[in-house]
């Protein structure tokens, strides 16, 4: 049964599930009314306290408000399903909504490109239909041609700076279709009459082209399925391996709702950001302690200098691969350290919501990386990867601990671990679908990495350098599809008298050498000393 309570100053019930505005401060300290949904109630002395989420806003700025926050003038009531009569004429179905009108409409195998693509429309799990699209963000609706074969791939070259504008037929009076098969919704590109484009491969050479057209460059290549920019917004199967990924179909009140006040850890205290399962009896503490080297919680100070008095660990178990200065890198294995392990999980679910948390972390391993002081290795952040993975993914869950935040570290936890596919021999890419943060992060990463490829190239014989799609994946490690979706994002590649071309401005060229003067951690090949092992012998596990 809903919470309620009554305001003193108006014959107003609210209960959870209604909304209405309330007072809070942007980031330039200045006051504001978003819209926010009333998840729970709670009796304080002398007054009622809210839980509240805002809508349209991340939830780790859900938080407690008092009732002098709240705009009751403009409260809204929650709305009530209509009951209406089933097939045998009886009631208690659920009325007809878009979603329901999609499924119909994949059941028939067809759709048509303006219904809504959600997760809800095909038997497959949710949690990987919240991928987001920002390629198709911009150019919506432009339509994509697919990759040809190798076999089909041009030739192309690079041309010096030019500013002419070169207009391509607009497509808009095009249908774009989809099927449904084995689960997978595939576009349908209609034929068109007169010239065609050619298709770009990803063996195709592409030039590097001085000039910037937005209107041309996310019309060039797609993303690919395991993208985050996937359009279709649909997984093709669902995995049966231990992915991280969080099934949001699960979701209910009492995970929506941050269940830890304060964390002390080390010199740190840390104010989480969303549920994590800790033990019923520690969420009532206004500070949970944790143990800075083997993450163990405890309940109060007391328990922790105690602890530490018989805590021999002053670095994360498992095996230090790389060191540079004060940086280290230890590698974890889940089934040797379960412990640690599991504690880890629990710790990084305060800062990710896009994660579930298994207490069976035998499929991953873990890389930790710390910084060195006279009192031990202090955890910075971390990621995890699976042991075996069929889907090429290279980081399972990654984290930057809020106090080591906008400090470099989060690159340098993507680039290490595109340094072990390397040494792997693999491309990589990371589970989707990644928080706002970690999309940033990882956009920001892939810009740079390819940008900075593409600047070094040399000409030869006094022609314009080329390069393919497959060579700068096998140089930097990044998945294909990480790769076009990048260039698209940056609106580097145009099709121009029958050839693919990258454009490079002089505001890329500009913002990119800033970018890359502030970063100054980088990891040292030289310093990684890891062997990677063949995990699919059992025996290895």
């Amino acid at each position: 049964m809903a919470m309620t309570t009554k305001m003193a100053d108006a014959s107003v019930e609210i209960v959870e599930g209604c909304r209405l505005p309330v007072l809070r401060k942007n980031q330039e300290n200045e006051d504001e009314w978003p819209l926010a949904e009333i998840l729970s109630v709670r009796d304080a002395p002398g007054r009622k306290l809210y839980y509240v989420h805002y809508v349209d806003f991340n939830k780790r700025l859900d938080e407690w408000v008092t009732p002098d926050r709240l705009d009751i003038k403009k409260l809204q009531f929650p709305k009530k399903e209509a009951k209406t009569p089933t097939k045998n004429g009886l009631p208690g179905s659920r009325p007809s909504s878009p979603d329901r009108d999609v499924r119909k409409s994949l059941d028939l195998n067809v759709q048509s490109a303006s219904a809504p693509s959600r997760g809800k429309t095909l038997p497959t799990p949710k949690r990987k239909a919240e991928s987001v699209s920002l390629a198709s963000q911009v150019s919506a609706a432009m339509s994509v041609p697919s990759l040809p074969s190798s076999a089909e791939a041009s030739q192309a070259s690079v041309y010096p700076a030019v500013r002419e504008a070169f207009s391509t037929k607009s497509r808009e009076d095009e249908q774009l279709t989809s099927i449904t098969t084995n689960g997978t919704t595939r576009r349908i590109l209609p034929s068109q009459p007169g010239r065609k484009r050619k298709n770009c491969g990803t063996d195709e050479m592409i030039k590097v082209f001085q000039y910037n057209s937005p209107r041309n460059a996310s019309g060039c290549l797609p993303p690919g399925e395991d993208s985050q920019d996937s359009s279709d917004g649909i997984p093709s199967a669902p995995r049966m391996t231990g992915s991280l990924v969080s099934d949001r179909s699960h979701d209910d009140i009492v995970t929506r709702m941050k269940n830890i006040d304060c964390i002390e850890l080390g010199r740190h205290r840390l104010k989480p950001w969303y549920f994590s399962p800790y033990p019923q009896e520690l969420t009532s503490l206004p500070i949970l302690y944790l143990c800075e080297f083997c993450l163990k919680f405890l309940k109060s100070l007391k328990c922790l200098q105690r602890h530490l008095t018989k805590c021999n660990l002053r670095h994360p178990p498992g095996n230090e691969i790389y060191r540079k200065g004060t940086i280290s890198y230890f590698e974890i294995d889940g089934r040797k350290n379960k412990t640690y392990s599991q504690n880890l999980c629990l710790l990084a679910k305060c800062f990710l919501d896009h994660k579930t948390l298994y207490y069976d972390t035998d499929p991953f391993l873990f890389y930790v990386m710390t910084e060195y002081d006279s009192k031990g290795f202090h955890i910075v952040g971390y990621f995890s990867k699976e042991k075996e993975s069929t889907e090429d993914y290279n980081v399972a869950c990654i984290l930057t601990l809020p106090p080591y935040q906008r400090r470099g570290y989060g690159k340098l936890l993507i680039e290490f671990s595109y340094e072990l596919s390397k040494v792997e021999g693999k491309t990589g890419t990371p589970e989707k679908p990644l928080s706002d943060l970690g999309l940033l992060s990882y956009r920001s990463y892939w810009s740079q990495t390819i940008l900075e490829i593409l600047m070094d190239l040399k000409s030869d014989n006094g022609e314009r350098p080329q390069i393919t799609i497959n060579e700068i994946s096998e140089i930097t490690s990044v998945k294909k599809e990480d790769v076009i979706s990048t260039l698209q994002y940056l609106n580097l590649i145009n099709y121009y008298k029958g050839q693919y071309i990258l454009t490079l401005s002089e505001d890329i060229v500009e913002g990119h050498e800033r970018a890359m003067q502030k970063r100054h951690l980088r990891i040292d090949p030289k310093c990684l000393h890891f062997t990677p092992k063949d995990w699919s012998k059992r025996g290895k596990w």
